[in-house]
């Protein structure tokens, strides 16, 4: 009789403990769904969150050292020709108020006395004639700048892409500011005589000089001319460089939006 007692606890202890375990390993797996449910939405909004990101910012590899040359030579040549013609063209200087020639320093007394004794419009001839030279001049230019393009190395194609957003327009004075004093010059001696700019300006000095108590100025109307086409080619460089840097919209090929948007990713 105890034997069967014994034997009775024996099955019934074995039973629980099975029971137990099967309760413990059921409790872990609903325990581990549970789990499962609740970090998943966590983990899809993770991933849906860095998707968004990928879409929205992306990630451009490094171009190769060909890519960055090729894209900047690329995008350099068509804005600095585009520059470079806008200049050309009849009143690219005298239209645009940041390039116009004025008067030099040490003579906007005479053009001031002009308008004030009533000969205003000699002193408009003046203007209108010095800002006709550099027209003409700048016709030289795109040439000199697609030559110093041709010629750009990696190095300074790199340091263009990643540099300040003056780099190109430091290079191209580097490069090219004695190219195109040298090439202007005869340029705007000859504009100077073919649009009157030397009778008008010898008009408009020879009746300033001619006032009492004034110091006669004798300025150098080719060097003054060739030297502000120069620093307008410049300016001209320089807001071209900002439209490559800045506007989405020249970035019309995909070299140009791998290289340009892999500078925006290192700023």
């Amino acid at each position: 009789m105890n034997k069967i007692k014994l034997a009775s606890l024996a099955f019934a202890a074995i039973a629980f403990n099975s029971y137990t375990a099967q309760s413990q390993s059921l409790g872990n797996l609903l325990k581990k769904v549970k789990s499962a449910t609740e970090t998943k939405p966590a983990t899809t909004q993770t991933a849906t969150q860095t998707t968004g990101t990928t879409a929205t910012t992306g990630t451009i590899a490094k171009p190769s050292n060909l890519e960055i040359g090729s894209g900047i030579k690329q995008a350099l040549e068509a804005g600095i020709s585009k520059g470079a013609d806008q200049l050309s063209l009849k009143d690219g200087f005298l239209g645009n108020m940041a390039v116009k020639i004025l008067f030099p320093p040490e003579a906007q007394k005479v053009e001031k006395t002009l308008r004030s004794i009533g000969l205003g419009s000699l002193a408009d001839n003046v203007v209108t004639s010095l800002n006709r030279a550099a027209e003409d001049a700048a016709k030289e230019a795109k040439p000199i700048f697609v030559s110093a393009i041709k010629q750009m190395t990696i190095t300074d194609a790199t340091n263009i892409l990643l540099g300040g957003e003056n780099s190109a327009t430091e290079y191209f004075k580097k490069a090219t500011t004695a190219q195109l004093l040298e090439k202007f010059r005869p340029v705007v001696n000859a504009s100077l005589s073919k649009v009157g700019a030397a009778k008008y300006w010898g008009d408009a000095t020879g009746q300033y000089n001619k006032l009492p108590m004034v110091k006669p100025v004798t300025t150098d109307l080719q060097g003054y001319v060739t030297q502000k086409a120069v620093e307008g080619m410049f300016i001209q460089v320089a807001q071209e460089e900002l439209t490559i840097r800045n506007n989405l919209g020249v970035r019309n090929t995909p070299i140009l939006q791998k290289v340009f948007g892999y500078a925006d990713q290192k700023k």
